[in-house]
């Protein structure tokens, strides 16, 4: 009867509204979901940018949800979830130099705060290889901080060359030391510890673990630069590009800052302690 029509009709509508439904929390949502950010991301990210908003909150599960949930949104969308490896691959040993590269020293006399990271200023060194061209990237451990610069090719010359390009700016305590693989072309290393004062450390061969955020960093630039893809001398502006927007995406392990929001903490930090050494 109709009793049983109205409370059909009640039970059918949701009791509270669909969280999605709050225009400005997807209209931020669906912005992240297109630069490629995971849910875990974006949910962590809402709290830092909005900690008193209950409306700007969304667990990652309902986003998943919310995507999956028709088949328009799921052709959207569902693209733009990061995709990892779901197993760890086994790289072979690439371009491991033969000779033994002058002045090495292994990573194992790194000291602890490095290994750790719990200093700032240590760095990871490796190369994102192109069709072309080739990219030199460095990856700040504590910060998880980016940057790259195009090379012609890999020779030892123009990897150093890019090396002092990248830390000739930064004062001396955001560039304490380098870590390497054992590429050839790290071979001119010793060109950071006589032009910079930078200690230089080697990665045992075929080690990337030892060098993760690096490898991290670099799985990223994949995405914007696939394997086998051209890379050519007129491309840095695209590559600043693609390293800001890696560099303004929150990190779990960074309580959901960005990379360039906490090397800017550390520069700061960096300049009150020369601050309080000078004023004495």
């Amino acid at each position: 009867g109709p009793a049983q029509r109205e409370a059909d009709r009640r039970r059918s509508k949701p009791r509270k509204p669909y969280r999605l439904s709050h225009d400005r929390l997807w209209a931020q949502v669906a912005e992240w979901l297109g630069r490629g950010w995971s849910p875990l991301l974006i949910s962590g990210r809402l709290r830092v940018l909005w900690p008193d908003d209950a409306l700007m909150r969304v667990c990652p599960e309902t986003i998943y949800r919310w995507v999956y949930s028709s088949r328009p949104l799921r052709e959207r969308w569902a693209r733009c979830l990061p995709r990892g490896h779901r197993r760890r691959r086994r790289h072979g040993g690439r371009r491991t130099s033969r000779f033994p590269i002058p002045g090495r020293v292994p990573i194992s006399e790194r000291p602890p705060e490095a290994d750790g990271r719990s200093a700032f200023g240590h760095w990871e060194a490796d190369s994102v290889i192109g069709v072309g061209c080739n990219l030199h990237t460095e990856v700040e451990r504590r910060t998880r901080f980016l940057m790259a610069r195009v090379v012609p090719d890999k020779t030892a010359g123009e990897s150093v060359g890019a090396q002092l390009d990248m830390f000739s700016p930064l004062p001396a305590g955001a560039r304490v030391s380098v870590t390497h693989d054992n590429g050839t072309e790290f071979a001119h290393h010793e060109r950071l510890r006589d032009g910079l004062g930078m200690a230089t450390y080697f990665a045992d061969p075929y080690s990337s673990w030892q060098r993760g955020s690096n490898e991290n960093r670099n799985g990223m630039i994949r995405r914007y630069l696939p394997k086998r893809c051209e890379i050519r001398m007129d491309m840095a502006k695209e590559v600043r590009e693609i390293v800001d927007e890696i560099n303004n995406r929150p990190m779990r392990v960074l309580g959901y800052r960005t990379p360039a929001e906490a090397f800017a903490d550390e520069l700061l930090e960096l300049q009150d302690q020369q601050g309080c050494c000078t004023s004495k």
